[in-house]
Order: structure tokens, then sequence, then C-alpha cells
């Protein structure tokens, strides 16, 4: 696989790179165009900054939110273009369209040392689709515009699309730094960990993470099991949930893993219940074994981050994927940040798997240096983890 190194050693200056980012940030559900979480943006600014300063005409393309494959205005990339230019210290121009007039035009005129950054990709069908032509008719449009591609995007890399599968196929293609960071972290998890070796699993559905837990659980220490899905898992044991999250088709899938992971499979024993899914339920801590049949579990309890807390200290590798409650509302943060905060006490390797565990970390205020690596790539760091070939990584390495 060739590296950005590569490409720099190769000369740049004056030349056309695409740049394959992952700009899929988070906004204000109550003030659209207000990003709540620029990591993502930040994370490849080292591989955008490194071009333009060697004289590289810079080419950025990214996604945002599900379009259904046309121009919709809820998710443009303008605010996201005004928020790279501040963090780039400089003014960088904005196509309004993908590979239409004002990108061609845009592309034109970008001069060396500049940055541009085009339209979401997904206003256009040819960038999600099933069929090869469509897809590869839009990898063809992209691929004009540049002389060398750079895919720095690893939360996209196990999307088979045209901007991260197809276009390196046509152009010289390297791996950006934020790729091989991700791939040189996930390797130290996949190939003989520092142990003892904890996974902390949340989120809400088991289903979601089962292909994970199956990869994973021959080769861990211990699996810490919070979010709404410890409680199909509690279910499983045989414990009432109330009106918990419950996937009833996962039940008996649950007791299958708890009966071939033993001890190594940790739970919770209490949970903050809560008479609605809102900040201001009424809500109390209650153990497992009494949760009542009109309350709903938002987060694990304080005996159950003690637990989790006891598990995780002399850990020497910990990948954590997935929030322990409903950090979103203050009284059902306490979990995430209690497991959080003891994962920043780890001597050893510490990585927190990108999605909702790193909109966590910062939501809740905590040092993103204290932890080891924080991925841009949830999905695509669980597709990884569970040994699946990854096309983008496939793509970057034909």
């Amino acid at each position: 696989m060739k590296t950005l190194d590569d490409l720099l050693a190769e000369g740049v200056a004056g030349r056309r790179v695409l740049v394959r980012a992952d700009l899929n940030v988070p906004f204000a559900k109550d003030q659209p165009g207000l990003i709540t979480d620029d990591g993502r943006i930040r994370a490849v600014l080292p591989t955008i900054k490194a071009l333009r300063d060697a004289g590289a005409a810079v080419i950025v393309m990214s996604h945002l939110g599900r379009p259904k494959g046309a121009p919709d205005p809820k998710y443009t990339l303008a605010p996201v273009a005004t928020r790279l230019g501040e963090l780039l210290d400089g003014p960088i121009v904005f196509a309004e369209d993908t590979v239409g007039p004002s990108a061609q035009q845009s592309v034109d005129a970008l001069a060396g040392g500049q940055v541009l950054l085009l339209e979401n990709l997904r206003f256009n069908a040819g960038e999600t689709s099933k069929d090869d032509a469509e897809r590869g008719a839009f990898a063809d449009q992209l691929a004009a515009f540049a002389e060398a591609y750079v895919d720095d995007a690893f939360g996209a890399v196990h999307r088979k699309h045209a901007s991260v599968f197809d276009v390196p196929a046509r152009l010289p293609h390297f791996a950006g730094g934020l790729v091989l960071r991700e791939l040189e972290v996930l390797d130290r998890l996949t190939t003989d960990p520092d142990r003892p070796y904890v996974v902390v699993l949340g989120g809400a559905k088991v289903s979601d993470k089962l292909a994970v837990i199956e990869a994973l659980l021959p080769k861990v220490d211990r699996l810490l099991v919070g979010g709404g899905m410890c409680f199909t898992f509690l279910k499983a044991q045989g414990h009432g949930i109330g009106k918990s999250l419950l996937e009833d088709e996962m039940v008996d899938t649950c007791r299958d893993l708890l009966a071939r992971g033993g001890d190594k499979i940790v739970l919770p024993t209490d949970v903050v219940a809560a008479t609605a899914f809102a900040a201001d339920a009424d809500h109390e801590v209650v153990g497992v074994d009494a949760i009542p049949a009109d309350r709903l579990g938002l987060d694990i309890g304080p005996t159950s981050v003690a637990a989790f807390a006891g598990a995780l200290a002399d850990a020497h590798t910990v990948f954590w994927n997935g929030p322990m409650g409903v950090f979103e509302l203050a009284p059902f943060a306490a979990g995430t940040r209690g497991v959080a905060e003891a994962i920043m006490k780890v001597d050893g390797l510490t990585v927190v798997g990108g999605g909702d565990s790193a909109a966590a970390v910062r939501a809740l205020g905590l040092d993103d240096d204290a932890f080891g690596h924080i991925s841009t790539g949830g999905g695509a760091s669980l597709e990884y983890l569970e040994g699946k070939s990854l096309p983008g990584i496939a793509a970057l390495e034909s």
C-alpha cells in the first residue's frame, strides 16, 4: 500500500490531488448548520495541510448524512466548508455541486496551495449505487479532476462506494496518515494484544454488535456489556426488564453467548430505571433483578460502574465501542462517564471505537488525549475487528 509520504516524495507542486475525507459531522437538531463535534474535520487536517503546504491543488470530497442521491439543502457541506477554512487558517473554495459546472469551474481555477471542497458526494446517485456501471461513471467524473488520489476517510472504507472503491482504480492511489494510524491501532487489537485485553461494548442493539462479539469473545479476557443491548442479555439470564429496550429474537443468541463466554462476559448488576425516555422523567437506581414493569433502563448503575472499573483496572489493552446509557440526557450520563474515566486510567493501549463513543467523549468534556486512540470510524472499526475485507482498504492495496 502506497502512502501519503510516498506521494509527497514524488512531488505534488502544481498537481491536482483528490482527497477522500470523512467530514460526516453531527449538527445541532435545533440549529441547522451548527456543527456539534468537528472531530472528523480535525482528524483529516494533517493530510490536507501536508498536501497544501507542498504546493498541491487539493480537492477534498466527502459525504454527509444519507440524502437520496439528489441535492438536499439539509445535507449541504457548506457549513463544513466554513469550519474547514477556519481550521486551515485560510479561505477555501466551495463547489456548489459535485461534478457539475460549479465543480468543474472551481477545479479549473484551482491553483497550487489552494483547497477546494466539493458538495456532498451523495447528492449523486452514482456514489452509493450497487450498479457497477453507474458507480463507475460517477467515478470517471471524479477521477478526471485530478492526477492522484488520497484516501484518508477511514470511516467510509467499509463502503463499496464510487469515491472509496472505484476512484482509486482510476488514479495513482495512496493511503493518508489517518487511515494508516487506524490500521496500525486495529492491528494491535487483533495481533497478540498486551493482556489483560478488555472490550467494553454498549449501544442499543445486540444485533449490531453480534458479529464483533463472536469474533472477539475467543480473544479477550473480559467483555463488559452495557447500554441498551445489555437488557437482551439480562432477559436471557431470566430477569424481568420492564419496558427496557429488547431484541426478543436475540434472546436465545445471548443465552448461547453467555454459556460460551462464562465469566468473561460481565453484565450490569444495577441500572437507572426511568418512567420515560426523557431528561425530566422520574428515575431510580434498582438491581437488575428488580426493574419495575412500568420503567425502562436508561443507564448502568453506580455498582455496575464500580464493577466495570474494577474489571478495567489491570487491563493493558482496551477497546470501547458504544455508550453505557443515554449520555445525551444528563440524568443518564453517569455510567458512560464513569466507565470512560476508568478507561482513561488504564496503563496501556486504549482505543475508542468511533461513533457514539467518540461523541460521548467530547460531549462529556473528557480529554481526548487521555485515550490512546479515538477512531473516526465506528462501523469500519467493527468490521475490521470482525475480520471482514474492507473495500476501501482493498482498493488501496491493489
